[in-house]
């Protein structure tokens, strides 16, 4: 059923998250903010645990001792898998990264990455050339600039890669409130209705969606 989709699925998928660490948040300056970019990550990172989506996590340079690891908050929604440090900026010319990408047996690859012009349009266009299809997540990125940010979106969009955001993946992963993943995907949803209003008012969350989010948090406890 799933090739006759066009739109992607919880278990035809791998979810790549590369360089999100404090060096590459602090110079975002680009259309989403850097807690605002956090906090999407985050969202897929409980996305991907929620569905049992395969997660290769990676980072630049903390051996070489010049960037620091993944920052706390999205290393604590990933618990249990090891970063995959590089010294290349483009995360498939590393053997570590490619081999634990094609251990994940799935073609579809969703990539965040930091920055925008850098290590996620490296590693996109590399995965595109390697024979995958890419989603990249545009409101879970940044770049140094705006112009740069949005130049790298032109260039992914022409290599083939398609843009996404966050609360997107989410819904588009289980689409369907009748089946039994919409239970977890709730909860992932829900968890963002009360999270996304303490940043922004640039997220829209109705009233009546802030009430279930509220409710659903008091019946977890």
């Amino acid at each position: 059923m799933n090739k006759d989709l066009g739109v992607w699925t919880y278990d035809d998928c791998a979810l790549l998250l590369i360089d999100y660490q404090k060096e590459m948040f602090e110079v975002i300056r680009s259309e989403t903010d850097a807690d605002l970019v956090e906090l999407n990550v985050r969202l897929l990172a409980k996305t991907a645990k929620a569905f049992d989506v395969p997660i290769v996590l990676s980072t630049v340079g903390v051996e070489l001792g010049f960037n620091r690891p993944t920052i706390p908050p999205i290393l604590s929604e990933v618990d249990g898998i090891e970063p995959i440090d590089r010294t290349s900026m483009n995360a498939f010319e590393d053997d570590a990264f490619r081999e634990a990408v094609a251990a994940t047996g799935r073609k579809r690859l969703i990539i965040g990455g930091l920055h925008t012009e850098i290590c996620l349009t490296f590693a996109s266009v590399q995965a595109l050339k390697d024979g995958y299809e890419v989603l990249f997540v545009a409101d879970a990125v940044g770049g140094r600039s705006q112009v740069a940010h949005r130049t790298a979106i032109e260039r992914l969009s022409h290599a083939g890669a398609v843009p996404t955001t966050a609360l997107a993946v989410t819904t588009e992963l289980f689409r369907d409130w009748a089946t039994p993943a919409a239970g977890p995907a709730g909860e992932v949803i829900y968890w963002y209705f009360r999270e996304a209003p303490k940043l922004t008012d640039a997220v829209g969350v109705a009233d009546a969606e802030k009430q279930a989010a509220a409710a659903a948090l008091q019946g977890a406890h």
